[in-house]
């Protein structure tokens, strides 16, 4: 069996094998991004998911988040908190590689943190921050750099 990785630092998941907190990173990530998962799973997925509810169930009516995905090509754990390197997909395609967000133990759950979904909506919405669910302000989102 694969030791935790929960605390302290882990190595990078390229080209090895996942350790259990690595793989549950990922198949959260992914299935958050994933277009066809319910609204109701992505709030239980996403950090402080409650306060996103209004902009996940918009996103659910978006025929671009139905094809958009992600695929997680690395995680490097560091206590509770995890850097995620992902591949952005829009129809099953890379549409933006080399990305790079947060994701956060929170309750015995790995969650993409609030600030890495803002940094995305906002680059949805052309680098602008207006318009964004007030949780993004709470969430110290930034538009992210071009």
């Amino acid at each position: 069996m694969a030791p935790s990785a929960t605390a302290g630092s882990s190595s990078p998941s390229s080209g090895a094998a996942l350790t259990g907190a690595q793989a549950q990173v990922k198949q959260n990530w992914e299935e958050f991004f994933n277009g066809s998962t319910d609204a109701a799973k992505k709030v239980s997925l996403l950090q402080n998911g409650e306060q996103f509810q209004q902009a996940i169930q918009a996103q659910a009516n978006s025929a671009l988040a139905k094809s958009a995905g992600a695929s997680v090509k690395n995680v490097v754990i560091s206590g509770s908190q995890a850097t995620v390197t992902y591949d952005v997909t829009l129809g099953g395609q890379p549409a933006l590689t080399g990305q790079q967000g947060q994701a956060v133990l929170e309750g015995g759950t790995w969650k993409v943190s609030g600030a890495s979904f803002c940094q995305l909506l906002a680059l949805e919405n052309g680098g602008s921050t207006s318009g964004l669910p007030p949780a993004c302000g709470a969430a110290g989102a930034s538009s992210p750099s071009t």
